[in-house]
C-alpha cells in the first residue's frame, strides 16, 4: 500500500481509500457480513481512509461502517463523511444535525473530515453564510477535525476552493480514462492551495468495469461506449473488467491525487484493487495517448 500526505492537514493517508456507497447496496445487493469482512480486511491490508455519506443507503452505509469499526478499528482510520443530503436545505441547523446524526450512526465522537456534499444543489450564498459557519462551529467543538467540499462540477468546486474555508476537495468521474478534465485547472489550483484531493468513481460509476450503475441513462451510456471502443490498447484481459487495472493505475499514479476511492463490496474486488496500489502507473506512451484521445471530453 502506498501512502501520501493529505494536503495541509498533515494526515498520512493511503492512496487507496474505501468508498462507502457500495457498502450500503447503492450499486447492487450486498451482504452485511461480507461488508464487515471487507472493511476489516481493507484496514488490515493498509487502507486507512474510509469515505461515506448520509446519502448512501439513507444512512445504512454509515451504520455498517460504524459497526465494523468497533473493537479498535476506528482508531486506525481517517474517517470521512459528508453533510448533508441534496434533498435538504443546507442551512446552519440542518448541517449541524446532519453531522450529529452521522456521529451516532458511525459510533464515534469525532469525524476526521466532513465534506459538504453535492454543493451544486444549493445556493452559493447559503453555503457561505450558513453551512460553512456550521462546520466551523463543529470543528471548534472538537466534533470535526477538517472541512471539505464535494461536487463533480469543477468550476463550482474551484469557486469554493478559493474561499479559503476548506482543507480538501472531492470530485467524481473527473479524473478517469474517459474524462480527465480535473487535471487542466482544478488539480493545479489544489496543489497551489495545498488541499487534500479525493478522486471518486475512477471507474465512472461502473462504466469502465463494463457494469454500469443501473440509474445511468442511455445517452450517458452511449457516450461511454464510444470512448471505451478507443481503449482496447489498454485492456489487460478480454471481456468485461479488462479496463479496471489501467483505470485504477491511471489515478493512483497521479501525485496530485491523494486518495483514490475504491467502491467495493466483496473481498475479491477489494483484493484485486489493493494489489494495484503499488506505485506503478500507465507507461508514458499509453498515458499520453489517453490524454490526447479524451482531452476536454466529458461523460456525465
Amino acid at each position: 500500500m502506498e501512502y501520501t500526505v493529505f494536503g495541509k492537514t498533515g494526515l498520512k493517508v493511503s492512496k487507496m481509500g474505501l468508498g462507502g456507497a457500495p457498502l450500503a447496496g447503492d450499486f447492487g445487493a450486498t451482504d452485511e457480513a461480507e461488508v464487515q469482512r471487507v472493511i476489516h480486511e481493507a484496514v488490515d491490508s493498509g487502507i486507512n481512509f474510509i469515505d461515506t455519506a448520509p446519502l448512501y443507503g439513507r444512512g445504512e452505509s454509515e451504520r455498517r461502517i460504524g459497526r465494523a469499526l468497533e473493537g479498535g478499528y476506528r482508531e486506525r482510520v481517517v474517517l470521512a463523511s459528508k453533510a448533508a443530503r441534496s434533498d435538504m436545505r443546507y442551512d446552519y441547523k440542518t448541517i449541524v444535525q446532519s453531522v450529529e446524526d452521522s456521529l451516532q450512526r458511525l459510533r464515534t465522537d469525532r469525524l476526521d473530515l466532513v465534506q459538504l456534499h453535492d454543493v451544486e444543489t444549493q445556493p452559493f450564498e447559503l453555503i457561505v453564510e450558513e453551512a460553512i459557519p456550521a462546520l466551523e462551529k463543529l470543528r471548534d467543538d472538537g466534533k470535526v477535525r477538517f472541512l471539505g467540499v464535494s461536487t463533480r462540477h469543477l468550476d463550482l468546486l474551484m469557486r469554493y476552493m478559493r474561499t479559503g474555508s476548506f482543507d480538501s476537495v472531492q470530485f467524481y468521474a473527473r479524473y478517469m480514462l474517459l474524462d480527465h478534465t480535473a487535471k487542466d485547472a482544478l488539480l493545479p489550483l489544489a496543489r497551489e492551495l495545498n488541499l487534500g484531493v479525493i478522486n471518486g468513481s475512477v471507474l465512472g460509476m461502473g462504466i469502465l468495469a463494463e457494469t454500469p450503475a443501473p440509474f445511468l441513462g442511455e445517452e450517458t451510456l452511449a457516450r461511454a461506449r464510444e470512448g471505451i471502443a478507443k481503449l482496447d490498447f489498454l485492456r489487460t484481459k478480454e471481456g468485461p473488467g479488462g479496463l479496471i487495472e489501467p483505470a485504477m493505475r491511471f489515478s493512483f499514479a497521479n501525485p496530485d491525487i491523494h486518495v483514490t476511492l475504491s467502491g467495493v463490496a466483496t473481498l475479491a474486488a477489494l483484493r484485486m484493487n489493493v494489489a494495484l496500489c503499488d506505485g506503478r502507473g500507465l507507461n508514458a506512451e499509453d498515458q499520453a495517448k489517453v490524454y490526447e484521445l479524451f482531452q476536454g471530453n466529458t461523460v456525465f
